[in-house]
């Protein structure tokens, strides 16, 4: 009774996509009760899937939309952050603004989250996706570093933030 899946998303960026129409035909046969994805950041084909996602860095901006269908920021963010000691590849790092401290980086999520609420006040919004849960490789913006063992932001800010962002976002039905 509580599903992990909320949304299929079959292509990401247009990495291997193929098909995309017949793909988003074979998941809706087989489960129509969430939406699909069809194209997460990119190679959208009109009235194929549920969604509009659209990908933007660093700051959370819609940059196109759908009247005729919802209206995601599949990936914002990128604060790059690297914790010395705590990098896969020391020479390798990147991130699409960077910092270096836990204060600036929360700082930044937190102005971030205030975006959000202006692309929610224009009625563009219905659901943004911060990148990254973790550090990936040389990538160096998730909250966690790559050995999951620093937290990169101060939490407490990050969830007030997000409450904030979340509670000015809720639609009475």
């Amino acid at each position: 009774s509580y599903p992990c899946i909320v949304v299929w998303v079959p292509f990401n960026e247009a990495w291997g996509q193929f098909d995309t129409g017949k793909v988003v035909d074979f998941i809706m046969a087989r489960d129509s009760s969430r939406p699909v994805n069809a194209a997460s950041g990119g190679n959208w084909i009109s009235g194929v899937g549920d969604v509009v996602d659209s990908h933007y860095y660093p700051n959370p901006l819609m940059r196109l939309w759908d009247d005729a269908k919802i209206n995601v920021l599949g990936e914002y963010g990128g604060i790059g952050y690297p914790v010395e000691g705590h990098l896969w590849n020391i020479g390798k790092r990147w991130g699409y603004v960077e910092f270096q401290s836990t204060e600036e980086v929360t700082d930044q999520y937190v102005r971030y989250a205030g975006d959000l609420l202006k692309a929610k006040l224009q009625d563009k919004c219905a659901a943004a996706v911060y990148t990254q849960t973790t550090d990936v490789e040389g990538e160096v913006n998730g909250f966690f570093t790559y050995d999951r063992e620093v937290v990169k932001m101060n939490v407490q800010r990050v969830f007030e933030a997000n409450r904030k962002v979340i509670e000015d976002m809720e639609v009475d039905y």
